[in-house]
């Protein structure tokens, strides 16, 4: 198993990048061809050439909707690898583009994935002296606990509030006030709610402990963008993740696009 010390964030240089990338591309392609669904479809691949853009552009390109193609009960059985007794979470997609899908994680998903999700909090510059309020949702959808999870793992306090069915927009607001976090986590629309909660009961949200605020899972205007760090009085970090892998990308301090 790749060990992390052999992906080191920040990377050392474009050289690490790309050596990491011919010694695991293989084994991604190998691993894809042992699943039923891909029978047939990757036997043209040359493994030893895949850090060649043009032999990489042979693999056939696959979409959501063929995904959910695969009826849910033969889902694990004709495009998962893993053995069921290898599972140790479920992670469900956000359905927003159409059916939500649950994707089975081992626990060797979870070594990487949750790595993925460490380097969303570390991105943005935070560090073990801050504390962060999580407000993205905390059901099935795995999104919140992660980042909760992950932040924990690095050594930052958290709240786990969830969204507004987990935790009334007027008690989070109180928290804000009475627990000081200096990081808000969640999606930008519900950011906006809060806003306008604050304002509603007369707290100055702009003028509070809040310096970073942490946003995916929806896109972000310019306009959003302004209005949201106008009446939060922080900076914006913009992230994107996927459920069929893990967290993906993050801004930094630079906001000139995000870091893969």
């Amino acid at each position: 198993m790749l060990t992390l010390d052999d992906a080191p964030y920040p990377a050392k240089s474009r050289d690490g990048i790309s050596a990491l990338h011919k010694a695991r591309l293989p084994i991604a392609v190998e691993r894809a061809r042992r699943s039923a669904y891909f029978k047939g479809k990757l036997d043209h691949i040359d493994l030893d050439r895949l850090d060649d853009p043009n032999e990489w552009r042979k693999i056939p390109i696959m979409t959501k909707d063929q995904l959910r193609e695969v009826p849910a009960d033969r889902f694990y059985e004709d495009f998962c690898i893993a053995p069921r007794a290898d599972v140790v979470e479920y992670w469900r997609s956000g359905g927003a583009t159409g059916r939500p899908l649950f994707y089975p994680r081992s626990a060797e998903d979870m070594h990487y994935g949750m790595e993925g999700f460490r380097r969303l909090i570390r991105a943005p510059g935070c560090t073990r002296d801050d504390i962060v309020h999580i407000s993205f949702p905390m059901g099935i959808h795995p999104v919140g606990h992660l980042y909760a999870r992950a932040a924990e793992e690095l050594g930052l306090a958290t709240i786990w509030c969830g969204a507004g069915n987990n935790t009334p927009s007027e008690l989070q607001i109180d928290l804000i006030r009475t627990l000081k976090p200096t990081v808000w986590a969640g999606m930008a629309s519900y950011g906006l709610q809060l806003a306008q909660t604050a304002e509603r009961i007369g707290f100055d949200l702009a003028g509070s402990s809040v310096t970073r605020f942490l946003t995916a899972a929806e896109p972000v205007s310019p306009g959003k963008r302004e209005r949201i760090e106008r009446m939060w009085g922080a900076k914006l970090f913009d992230q994107f993740g996927c459920t069929e892998g893990s967290a993906m990308g993050s801004e930094s301090d630079a906001h000139d696009g995000m870091h893969f």
